[in-house]
């Protein structure tokens, strides 16, 4: 049985999760995959919403580390972000795509298509592929073997991993951070991949 990681793992600073991220498996709701691409958010980013502090739907971004911070944007689809940092911090990954590896079928009734690539390319794709709702917002990744319950991250499985960064996408302020990363030439990557053109071992963090 493989363990999955623990809040230790997320109690580090957004900026040195989000490349370890890149490669390990999320699963939960009877689906899985691999995760391909984050975001990074910071206290001090205006594009974040911990921005101007702790708010009643913020609160969830200051800790602690490992708890799952569960939001809907625009009104229409739910995005899943992973708190990072020690208690106080505001920073978390918004979960932006994932390969499928187990459950496509289920994730295809779930986002109502069978466009395989599509299923969770994209943070809203993403949370409809793994039935994800506001309801585990606030709640701490399982640490149990029970893939009916909650979600749980386990530790890298693709080897070699080279990743890239860029700008954020459909973000206008603090735009130019090149604090999205993903994986090289993976087809499951959302956006535009022109944007993906800064190799992670050539940027400062």
């Amino acid at each position: 049985m493989v363990t999955p990681l623990g809040a230790g793992f997320f109690a580090r600073p957004a900026r040195d999760v989000a490349p370890d991220l890149i490669g390990c498996v999320l699963v939960g709701n009877d689906v899985a995959g691999v995760i391909v691409e984050v975001e990074r958010y910071e206290h001090w980013d205006a594009a974040s919403h911990s921005f101007r502090g702790p708010t009643a739907r913020s609160r969830v971004m200051f800790g602690p580390a490992g708890r799952l911070y569960v939001y809907r944007s625009y009104g229409v689809h739910w995005c899943v972000n992973i708190v990072c940092g020690p208690p106080g911090q505001g920073s978390a990954l918004l979960l932006r795509a994932v390969q499928p590896t187990a459950g496509l079928e289920l994730m295809c009734v779930r986002r109502g298509t069978t466009a395989a690539l599509d299923l969770c390319r994209g943070p809203g794709r993403l949370a409809a592929a793994f039935g994800i709702t506001g309801e585990l917002n606030g709640t701490p990744l399982e640490a149990q073997d029970a893939p009916d319950r909650g979600l749980r991250v386990l530790p890298r499985v693709l080897e070699d991993i080279a990743i890239e960064r860029g700008p954020r996408v459909g973000i206008t302020r603090d735009a130019g951070r090149a604090w999205r990363y993903a994986l090289i030439d993976c087809p499951w990557v959302s956006g535009r991949r022109t944007h993906l053109a800064i190799p992670e071992d050539r940027i400062a963090r």
